[in-house]
């Protein structure tokens, strides 16, 4: 079956859905240079080897005359029409006097390394090297992705053991496109299939979509560490370099990125496909946004009581922003673009389910601070220290008022006149220090909480400012 046939019948037969495709890019083909030792396909004076322990598939495209060719003991070549080995008779000056030539080792690919797959939201795009841009988590395929391994070429990915099943909605092999995981089952059992699919991880498919419009989460929660050690393995596990002063790391990523992140609350309104398209054709289609690149999903945000204490998370919308500047420009298209979203939010946002947004930014630099702001972190964390000061010296009066703790150097200088104090507190009142000023909420998509993560309000409800950067350039 050809390429373009199956493409057709695989969009035929998928319909008009709102799924991410995922698509494997090794493959283990003879005609590929990188499975070779010297990054060239063999010639006819070559003499071709296979190492005897190795387990493989091979698809072979074409005909190719050989000097020699040793064959592994657990493998397969898969013979396009027309293709086919014969021993060469006579000698090719192109080829020289050959050489031996080793087929690279199969086993090295791993299913859960993000940089082996290819993201897209039709079939088009795949073919067409429209590639969506995600945090590492996703790069890998979730749970109600369609996985695609290409027609016409042979394949050996490696499936580590998680403990559970790894679900998929669908997943194509060779042409076949199983939606039943009994049928898939059985691919499996065969030949092929185990040396494919070696193991000792599995795949469950479900046939299952999203059916949230305001979308789904990945599920990869429990295998991201996995996914990062995939990702790193070739660099030291150590992530690169970042420019930027206070980097981000977004949810499900593995390395700290320099650019914005945008946050959103929704109602029951909101439609993530929906919004995902105005963002593309608002403002990605703009020139000025032409090296910005946008990541947008569910996750699940982990809450916290004084930033210390773990609660149950709650469901956000992430929107992950990042360009292609470098040095102390990193980074500024994706803020300007995380601006835009934000004064869009504020006008529009109600319309498309929004409740609120807020925003983090970082990019290059070589301080922790910019034209004079501090960092929404460190405005976080002088707020944390107050409310644990504050905590500290409550606990100590406790325990001094309980007697448990006399010490004269207290009695001297915190707690003389405490009967003075009292009085003092039950007649004037005092003002308690954990507690700020109530914020006018005058639109709606913000609250007070912002204050204090960064995004203060203007009364006007149509602006917003960072506290990382002089706003007076925004006002109008």
């Amino acid at each position: 079956m050809g390429t373009a046939f199956f493409l057709l019948f695989l969009l035929s037969s998928i319909g008009l859905t709102k799924a991410v495709y995922k698509q494997w890019i090794p493959n283990t083909n003879f005609e590929n240079a990188s499975n070779w030792n010297n990054h060239r396909v063999p010639c006819s004076q070559d003499k071709v080897l296979f190492e005897n322990g190795k387990k493989i598939s091979v698809y072979v495209q074409s005909a190719h005359s050989l000097g020699d060719m040793y064959m592994p003991w657990d493998g397969e070549f898969i013979l396009a029409s027309g293709s086919g080995f014969s021993a060469s008779s006579s000698d090719d000056p192109e080829c020289d006097k050959g050489s031996v030539v080793t087929f690279n080792d199969g086993d090295k690919y791993d299913w859960f390394n993000p940089t082996l797959w290819h993201a897209a939201v039709s079939i088009d795009d795949l073919e067409n090297g429209k590639f969506l841009f995600a945090v590492d988590r996703e790069r890998v395929p979730c749970q109600h992705d369609d996985v695609i391994f290409s027609p016409e070429t042979s394949f050996r990915v490696n499936i580590k053991t998680t403990g559970s099943a790894v679900p998929l909605r669908s997943i194509s092999v060779m042409g076949r496109r199983f939606t039943r995981n009994e049928d898939f089952a059985q691919h499996l059992e065969s030949n092929t299939g185990k040396l494919q699919f070696p193991g000792p991880g599995s795949l469950q498919v479900t046939d299952t979509k999203c059916k949230d419009k305001t979308g789904c989460e990945c599920g990869h929660n429990e295998v991201l560490q996995e996914i990062c050690s995939a990702l790193l393995q070739h660099t030291g596990n150590k992530c690169p370099d970042v420019s930027c002063a206070n980097p981000l790391k977004p949810l499900g990523h593995c390395c700290e990125i320099c650019g914005a992140t945008v946050s959103l609350e929704y109602t029951s309104d909101f439609d993530i496909a929906n919004y995902r398209n105005r963002l593309i054709h608002t403002f990605l289609s703009l020139a000025k946004y032409s090296g910005v690149k946008m990541a947008i999903s569910k996750v699940q945000k982990p809450q916290s009581v004084l930033g210390i204490i773990p609660r149950d998370s709650v469901p956000e919308i992430q929107i992950v922003l990042i360009d292609d500047k470098s040095g102390t420009q990193t980074g500024s298209g994706a803020q300007q673009l995380a601006y835009d979203i934000m004064s869009d939010i504020t006008n529009h946002g109600k319309s498309f389910g929004i409740v609120k947004g807020k925003i983090l930014i970082a990019i290059g630099s070589t301080t922790g601070a910019h034209d004079g702001h501090m960092a929404a972190g460190t405005v976080t964390g002088i707020v944390i220290g107050i409310i644990l000061g504050v905590s500290l010296l409550g606990a100590i009066l406790f325990l001094y008022r309980m007697g448990i703790m006399r010490w004269p150097f207290f009695e001297v200088f915190l707690f003389w006149k405490t009967y003075q104090l009292e009085a003092d507190l039950e007649i004037k009142g005092f003002e308690n220090p954990i507690f700020a000023p109530t914020i006018e909420n005058t639109d709606g998509l913000f609250t007070a909480e912002d204050a204090l993560k960064g995004v203060p309000l203007r009364e006007s409800g149509t602006q917003f400012s960072n506290p990382l950067y002089d706003d007076s350039q925004f006002e109008v």
